[in-house]
């Protein structure tokens, strides 16, 4: 079986296949754990983006380097449990099985990602990295049957089926399928900026008291409002954390979160993301199934023109941005990169200023001190969810191109670590079903 992408839904569909009697062979266009970073601090120092290996591209996708955080809502679309179980059998601790927000780190989330690989390797798996899948390879018999891919280099790949889990961030699959005229789906996502606030105060706000107990683990929060038509939602809330850049090619400006698994930094922060759907953007209608793709591609673009550097993030204090007034100083910030002081309430959609505008100070009913000069917003935060799904039928397979099994945050069907990897499973028995 070919598997796309070493993420957690290519790595679980992998573990899965195994168990089943089925051979994975794993394709990821970038490069194994250990050596992703080393293209992460080029990002990060000297502003060199590696299409290929970043943030979000290479061994354990984008969860790896972005906390791993194993919460999830998704609890009838399979066994979280059997999911948490084999983090721990590679090197979690066991705690992730009773905790309420189970969280591993980035930290600790690195060396089991590569035990996954030990695994997978030492019952027959086998990764190819550096292989970036650029087609499909089909037979014509009424429909087109999808045997294999094809990569960068020409290499062919060829297997019983095709499980295709290139991630939220693979906007090349989306460009083949559209110009192959292959079926895609718009998908609502949303976008928005990320808070950071000292850790203390958030401290201080949740357990109510200056005084709080140093046995306390640092302190979290959940919100949500409604703003017209708009949710607007704190989304990957790292305690502890660092803003991180995200973006994965050159002239595009995107922010995430992570934490360690100490989670011992003296800031938190949380994008705070506002939903976008095609009724907010009706001059994009144009792009048909890709319209909310060229949205989000055109606000990373406008992000990044404000500064003109890859990794430098566009920053304001969360009540100038609210005041609409630029920042005259910025509050010192825990950003991997280098911030410049920028007006986001003009750079930002008007709609997404306004709900933001008016989320903050909702929040802060709920959270007295959340609406805070002390408080920065870094832009942007895009990558929530997948903006495009890659349709397919209760069967798991594509309409058209059958043999070929979308799943996880990349064909739309999952959100975060644990409900890909799930989804990830889904898809392998599909697979077995379908081909003993």
């Amino acid at each position: 079986m070919v598997v796309v992408g070493a993420g957690p839904a290519g790595l679980f569909a992998s573990l899965r296949l195994l168990e089943l009697g089925l051979r994975p062979v794993i394709l990821d266009r970038g490069k194994p754990v250990s050596q992703r970073k080393h293209d992460i601090a080029r990002l990060t120092k000297d502003h060199i983006v590696n299409p290929d290996s970043n943030w979000c591209f290479g061994e354990g996708g984008a969860g790896t380097y972005s906390d791993g955080k194993l919460y999830t809502r998704s609890t009838k679309r399979g066994d979280i449990g059997a999911v948490l179980r084999k983090f721990i059998e590679h090197g979690a601790d066991e705690k992730i099985l009773i905790d309420a927000h189970a969280h591993i780190g980035t930290d600790r989330l690195s060396p089991i990602i590569a035990r996954i690989r030990e695994t997978v390797e030492s019952h027959g798996g086998e990764y190819h990295f550096g292989s970036r899948v650029v087609n499909f390879i089909g037979e014509e018999v009424g429909q087109c049957r999808i045997k294999g891919v094809v990569d960068q280099f020409g290499n062919r790949f060829e297997g019983a089926a095709v499980i295709l889990a290139t991630g939220h961030s693979a906007r090349d699959i989306y460009e083949l399928f559209a110009e192959r005229g292959w079926l895609l789906e718009k998908k609502n996502f949303a976008l928005g900026v990320r808070v950071e606030h000292p850790q203390e105060l958030i401290n201080t706000i949740q357990y109510h008291s200056k005084h709080y107990s140093p046995l306390l683990p640092p302190a979290s929060y959940r919100l949500t409002t409604q703003i017209g038509s708009h949710g607007v939602f704190s989304f990957c809330m790292c305690p502890g954390g660092v803003i991180v850049p995200a973006t994965t090619s050159e002239g595009y400006q995107v922010v995430n979160g992570m934490s360690n698994s100490k989670r011992n930094s003296a800031y938190a922060n949380s994008g705070i993301a506002v939903t976008v759907t095609p009724h907010d953007i009706p001059r994009y209608a144009e792009y048909g199934e890709l319209c909310l793709l060229r949205f989000q591609q055109d606000v990373e673009r406008a992000m990044y023109a404000s500064a003109g550097v890859n990794a430098v993030a566009p920053a304001q204090r969360l009540t100038d941005f609210c005041e609409g007034r630029a920042s005259a100083v910025l509050n010192k910030c825990n950003y991997m990169g280098d911030t410049i002081a920028e007006p986001l309430h003009e750079l930002l959609p008007d709609f997404v200023t306004d709900s933001l505008r008016q989320a903050f100070k909702a929040f802060d009913s709920k959270m007295h001190g959340f609406y805070t000069s002390e408080a920065s917003i870094l832009a942007v935060e895009s990558r929530t969810s997948s903006p495009v799904r890659i349709p397919r039928g209760s069967d798991f397979q594509h309409p058209q191109l059958r043999g070929l099994y979308p799943c996880g945050e990349g064909a739309g069907y999952a959100g975060g670590i644990v409900s890909s990897a799930v989804d990830g499973i889904n898809a392998a028995n599909k697979v077995s079903g379908a081909v003993s």
